[in-house]
């Protein structure tokens, strides 16, 4: 039997950690009924990954699919979770462990983005020349994580006609949050949505909201507005399933499965595969 195991983050906030566990409840429909589906948590959370795949073999797995709900690929995909996987591949040496990708820089991430700042009034095709969108990341100590954050920014710039899409991160490395607005309103915002790249809610979240207020005090001639984090958007299940697909094929991504220019020529392909 094949079990997939979710990987969530975890969190300090019990409700974080249930936003996952019902991410994984609405996504099981859609996964085949043969599969065994459990969900555990990288840290602040039960079961550990270890339990989880303990749980899977338990129920009669031979082979467990793990599956991290993760948006960049730092510290916890690169090394938490295949050290937890090693450590299992000794436990249960009769058991297949496949190993998924983390969400990372998906096309549909661009999709999500522009759900959120509609649902807040904002017109995205034909917004206003003195707002700013400032994407805020998590911030951690892992140089590729961070620069990911970058090149999504930039990439949603392309996608999107705001004159002013700036990152910033909510600790651990510069530009902080409050250097990302102090910048925009450098650079003339007269209005700054705070766009959260996080997928469900948590101490950070609840604390963005106390900032926000603390913004406007701050700045009283600036409009400050916070837009949604991911959640339950559809499209997020979209790329988890593709990332499930891809760890069941076993296919190997190249690292431009998110370029523009790939995804343009892949729809234009027949206007000039004809006329040779």
């Amino acid at each position: 039997m094949k079990a997939i195991l979710f990987v969530g983050h975890g969190s300090r906030d019990p409700e974080g950690n249930e936003q996952v566990r019902q991410f994984v409840e609405r996504l099981r429909p859609k996964i085949h009924p043969t599969f065994y589906v459990e969900t555990c948590f990288l840290e602040f959370g039960l079961p550990t990954i270890i339990e989880g795949i303990e749980q899977c073999v338990n129920a009669g797995a031979d082979e467990v699919i793990v599956i991290p709900i993760i948006l960049l690929a730092a510290g916890h995909s690169k090394l938490h979770i295949p050290a937890a996987i090693d450590e299992a591949k000794q436990k249960y040496p009769h058991v297949t462990l496949t190993y998924g990708r983390p969400i990372g820089i998906h096309e549909q991430t661009f999709a999500i983005l522009k759900t959120r700042l509609i649902e807040i009034g904002e017109n995205v095709e034909a917004p206003d020349k003195e707002t700013a969108v400032l994407l805020l990341g998590r911030g951690g100590s892992d140089p590729d994580a961070n620069s990911d954050l970058y090149k999504i920014t930039r990439l949603f710039w392309e996608q999107t006609n705001y004159s002013l899409v700036e990152p910033a991160f909510m600790g651990v490395t510069a530009p902080l949050l409050e250097e990302g607005v102090e910048r925009c309103v450098k650079l003339g915002a007269r209005k700054i949505v705070i766009l959260p790249y996080f997928l469900f809610t948590g101490v950070l979240i609840k604390r963005l909201e106390e900032k926000i207020i603390q913004f406007r005090a701050q700045y009283p001639n600036i409009e400050f507005q916070l837009a949604g984090y991911f959640g339950f958007h559809p499209k997020l299940q979209t790329i988890v399933l593709d990332r499930l697909e891809e760890a069941l094929g076993q296919a190997v991504k190249m690292n431009c499965d998110v370029c523009q220019y790939r995804l343009h020529l892949a729809e234009h392909h027949d206007h000039h595969h004809h006329h040779h």
